[in-house]
């Protein structure tokens, strides 16, 4: 494709994971307000030119909707978005997208992510239309979707943009777009479909099954970064009676190994196949049980010992998933491990795993090549000299060796991390571990660690715009009500 035959723009805004969905206490976008702010300024920013807002995926969420224990709303799918689009949290942001495609000159685009396949159908899509654009003609073609996992690609000066969501790349959470097309075949042809011939893929299976039963009592599993340390580590140390829920992931794997096969074929010419493969080895104890946890370690009585020998030596050999039978419930694992240290707490312990689960940790350093960048851009040519993806929720700009520019949006949700002022010592952790224990979204929003919020306060937009004979690619931080000019976190040039 030659870049004359693309779309032009003077600006692109990318924004992705809004996550709408779920009901009031269970809803992970917080700053909708902001949202729609930020959207009515971009309709009016630069009159006369032309601006794309690219939402680059997971504008949506029906995994946080009560499908009836389906794992994809599809002859309902019309009923569950829009509910969302009606819900009182999330309808400003509508209204501000209207106003934003009815406005001359304005573009704006869907990409399909994980936790909102449903806008691959075709009624969801004239749902939507109709929802902005009513029967305004010249409103209508000014909304794009990309459902295919093709992502969107344009021009801003002379640059060649190319925007997806990035679960192309994760084999967990791999969208099956040929079974998307067959479903939107069959309801467009007044063919039933049941949801229980649906395979969700086992980013989808981990989330319907297993986290979201977890989320209703802690609502931070989802929100914790870095996800398989902090997060999971955590829930391991507060809760280990909730392990055994995250013990049915080993049924999940498989479903992980084959999405790993798909996403391995996605762009060969001899399409999909079922991959062959062995599930990953669990994490080594050692992983859990790090030096600062160790320094207080005492001596196993010899009958433990004896005990841990004859289930595999869990002190040394790979760990089996929480809630395997030769170990029983998460909270023997943690009774272990706990009766093995010298008078410290489930605070105090926490706090020194953590120490050693985030040391050196580059979650949240926006020049860190994490493992989306280095995938997505194996799969995408030369001729593309600029990349933005979402997915992940960490917001990312860098220069590529190759002199390519490579963006993430990151994510308008809330977000959490420990950072080291947090776990400097028992007295301020403390606050911290209790807010934890109690786990709700409101306990979250309200807490403050050294004055600070707990909750991170951190939405962000890629900006890529034409400034005289180059272009220039901006990490944005929107702030406040979402109508200031937004802070700039990073910046970098082309051309």
């Amino acid at each position: 494709m030659s870049l004359a035959e693309l779309p032009q723009h003077a600006a692109i805004h990318v924004i992705s994971d809004i996550h709408m969905g779920g009901q009031p206490g269970f809803q992970i976008l917080r700053e909708a307000a902001r949202l729609a702010n930020y959207v009515l300024r971009l309709a009016a920013e630069r009159p006369g030119e032309s601006v794309a807002l690219v939402l680059n995926g997971d504008v949506f969420d029906t995994l946080a909707e009560d499908l009836g224990g389906a794992y994809v709303a599809i002859e309902q799918a019309q009923q569950v978005v829009g509910r969302i689009m009606g819900d009182d949290s999330f309808r400003p942001v509508w209204d501000a997208l209207a106003q934003f495609a009815r406005t001359p000159g304005r573009s704006l685009v869907f990409v399909i992510g994980n936790h909102d396949i449903e806008i691959a159908f075709p009624a969801v899509q004239r749902l939507i239309l109709a929802r902005l654009a009513g029967d305004d003609l010249a409103a209508r073609a000014r909304i794009e979707f990309s459902t295919t996992g093709a992502g969107y690609t344009c021009r801003v000066g002379d640059a060649r943009v190319y925007c997806t969501h990035g679960n192309e790349v994760d084999a967990w959470n791999y969208n099956r777009y040929e079974d998307l097309a067959r479903v939107g075949r069959r309801l467009n042809a007044d063919q039933p479909f049941d949801g229980a011939q649906w395979r969700p893929n086992a980013g989808t299976k981990m989330v319907k099954e297993v986290m979201n039963a977890v989320k209703r009592r802690y609502a931070w599993i989802d929100l914790l970064k870095p996800e398989n340390s902090a997060a999971v580590g955590t829930l391991m140390v507060i809760d280990p009676g909730q392990m055994q829920k995250l013990g049915e992931l080993v049924g999940i794997v498989g479903e992980q190994v084959r999405g790993q096969g798909q996403l391995d074929q996605r762009l060969s010419a001899d399409g999909f196949a079922e991959p062959a493969g062995a599930a990953p080895t669990p994490a080594a104890l050692e992983q859990l049980l790090g030096p600062n946890l160790r320094a207080a370690q005492q001596p196993r009585p010899a009958a433990d010992d004896m005990l841990l020998a004859a289930e595999g030596g869990l002190a040394g050999a790979p760990m089996p998933p929480p809630g395997d039978a030769t170990l029983g419930t998460g909270q023997l694992i943690w009774d272990r491990l706990t009766g093995w240290i010298r008078g410290i707490d489930k605070p105090e312990a926490l706090r020194r795993a953590l120490l050693d689960w985030l040391k050196g940790d580059k979650t949240f350093d926006p020049s860190d090549p994490d493992a989306t960048c280095t995938d997505v851009m194996k799969t995408v040519g030369p001729g593309v000299d600029i990349v933005v993806t979402g997915h992940t929720h960490l917001a990312r700009a860098l220069r590529l060796a190759d002199g390519r520019l490579y963006f993430n949006s990151g994510t308008w949700i809330r977000l959490m991390r420990f950072t080291e002022a947090m776990l400097r010592d028992t007295a301020v952790f403390k606050p911290v571990y209790d807010t934890l224990i109690d786990g709700r979204m409101a306990a979250l929003d309200a807490a403050l660690v050294g004055g600070q919020p707990l909750v991170l306060d951190w939405t962000t937009e890629i900006e890529i715009a034409a400034e005289g004979a180059g272009v220039r690619g901006r990490l944005n931080r929107i702030e406040g009500d979402g109508t200031a000019a937004p802070a700039v976190l990073g910046e970098l040039r082309r051309g």
